[in-house]
């Protein structure tokens, strides 16, 4: 798609590293990149096809309609329903409002949305209040687990198309994952998931897997999974812009060409994601 045709990529107002990337990726292949500034920017693009979307959850809801975009996301059950050899760890979902209750330490996070930072709470008490957040917002509940390095990975049907390593023992230390010394180790452990749960998962979708740290003796030597992306919403770090683009583009396209094994990973849609019985 050129923008001859009608191509185009609506991106973010917001200034970051990514989403300049990403721009420059797609004016390189022909592409045109409009920046979202005017509240009716997106209004104006209505019946202008081929439509994608860089940017954050909150505004893609509310121009995904004008520009005719399908937002593709992970289902908030996929995670702790995977088996324990891609965890590691035990995940539970539960609400916010369960949440706040529990003992800590613990580790909390939204399942997609960044609407609060997911990190390590010394008791559930510290987690946002109902002025906050209701209630029933879903969360994810997890042991603390440390990470000797983690890595983000773009995966398009099924396959790693490029990637980075984003963290080493929680601090940025990102890293092109093309000559990386984990290079093999990370993608057979993603190879194997994506074999076995790879149609849980949209078409295109970021992953982020690590080597979990152990205090007491080091890295664990078995990697597994911290979570899965939105490709649309995701840092590139130092991973290649321009596949990273590719991916980007299906996540975040029109409504028109979404395929079939992608319909129920549409943002808006519930109630017929994967769960925990049909994996």
């Amino acid at each position: 798609m050129t923008a001859a045709d009608g191509g185009f990529l609506a991106v973010t107002p917001h200034p970051s590293p990514t989403r300049d990337l990403l721009a420059t990726a797609a004016r390189r292949r022909g592409m045109d990149v409009v920046e979202l500034t005017a509240p009716d920017a997106a209004a104006e693009l209505r019946d202008r096809p081929g439509g994608h979307y860089y940017g954050g959850p909150g505004l893609g809801a509310a121009v995904a309609d004008d520009l005719g975009v399908a937002l593709l996301e992970p289902s908030d059950g996929w995670l702790p329903c995977l088996p324990w050899e891609f965890t590691r760890r035990r995940i539970r979902p539960m609400t916010l409002g369960e949440a706040r209750g529990l003992p800590g330490p613990v580790f909390v996070k939204p399942p997609r949305d960044k609407t609060f930072p997911a990190a390590v709470y010394e008791e559930g008490a510290e987690l946002p209040g109902a002025h906050e957040l209701s209630a029933g917002t879903p969360v994810l509940v997890s042991e603390v687990v440390g990470w000797a390095a983690e890595f983000r990975l773009f995966v398009l049907d099924g396959e790693v198309v490029t990637g980075s390593q984003y963290a080493t023992y929680g601090r940025l230390d990102a890293v092109t994952l093309t000559h990386h010394h984990h290079r093999a180790a990370v993608e057979e452990f993603a190879s194997s998931l994506l074999a076995e749960h790879g149609n849980t998962l949209p078409s295109a979708v970021v992953l982020d897997v690590g080597l979990p740290a152990r205090p007491e003796r080091g890295t664990t030597g078995e990697w597994a999974v911290v979570e899965a992306n939105m490709p649309w919403f995701s840092t590139v770090y130092a991973a290649d812009p321009a596949r990273a683009l590719e991916v980007t583009l299906r996540a975040a396209g029109p409504k028109a060409a979404v395929r079939a094994r992608d319909a129920e990973f549409v943002r808006g849609v519930r109630g017929c994601a994967h769960d925990c019985r049909t994996q």
